[in-house]
């Protein structure tokens, strides 16, 4: 069993500012938690609507949206988690209870709003699948990014049928990258988060952070396009310090120390 040792910072909330709430009990649908210690660099997000069990309302895409762009702007966070505080739950997709009171301009309006969050945090389009079994298309997305994840036959039938799949089940169609046994505390993907967080957390952060860059605009062009964008993006890493500390340190035979500049 995975244990971790760390500090701990309280949740804080990130108030979306200017829109009505029915919020969740007790505080904010969404806080954030900076780890300290050794996972200093590391930052959680925190999904907490048990009312309705984390679904994608008004409040809580207003909430997440803001807690993303304040958190864009922090330098200090290297991985970002994300992390439900409702048990046994992740998300369960659009809150269509909330989007049955809407007026069709609101639903176009939140589902925008909604896309773009996918795109901030490169979800995967299954949290929009079950979407069909109620009558509507998945338009946070899901429609332009399963097929590019499983190819167009394969979305076609999850998509039409609105089939809803296992963990295991998505670990053999590579929709999630790790399907791993639950563990007493009910927080096994948690933890196997975090040691993936704690990986990737010692690499130099602009080689990273560009690395994200190319990989995903580049998956959006064709590869002589991509590899362009690849060009660029290795350009704007080469007069780093970071660059020069890592060269050094495999020189040195020792484990670079890499600040980020």
């Amino acid at each position: 069993m995975l244990r971790v040792l760390c500090l701990l910072r309280p949740w804080r909330p990130l108030r979306a500012r200017g829109c009505a709430s029915d919020g969740a009990v007790g505080g904010s649908e969404i806080q954030v938690r900076a780890l300290a210690g050794p996972d200093q660099g590391i930052t959680e997000i925190l999904m907490n609507r048990p009312s309705a069990r984390n679904a994608l309302g008004n409040v809580f895409v207003s909430e997440l949206l803001e807690s993303l762009a304040q958190l864009r702007e922090d330098w200090q966070v290297r991985v970002l988690l994300f992390r439900s505080g409702v048990k046994g739950v992740f998300c369960a997709g659009a809150d269509l209870k909330e989007r049955e009171q809407m007026s069709e301009a609101e639903v176009g309006v939140f589902v925008q709003r909604l896309r773009g969050l996918m795109n901030d945090i490169a979800s995967s389009a299954i949290m929009g699948l079950i979407e069909t079994t109620r009558g509507l298309l998945p338009g946070a997305g899901g429609t332009q990014r399963l097929p590019r994840c499983l190819g167009v036959a394969l979305a076609k039938e999850l998509i039409f049928t609105g089939r809803r799949l296992s963990g295991t089940e998505a670990h053999a169609l590579g929709l999630v990258n790790h399907a791993v046994a639950q563990n007493e505390e009910g927080d096994a993907a948690y933890q196997r988060a975090r040691a993936l967080a704690q990986e990737i957390l010692p690499q130099a952060p602009i080689a990273v952070r560009l690395g994200k860059v190319a990989i995903d605009r580049g998956m959006e062009v064709d590869i002589a396009s991509g590899m362009a964008i690849e060009g660029m993006c290795y350009a704007q890493n080469i007069p780093t310090r970071d660059r020069l500390e890592g060269m050094a340190a495999f020189r040195e035979k020792r484990p670079p120390k890499f600040v980020g500049k």
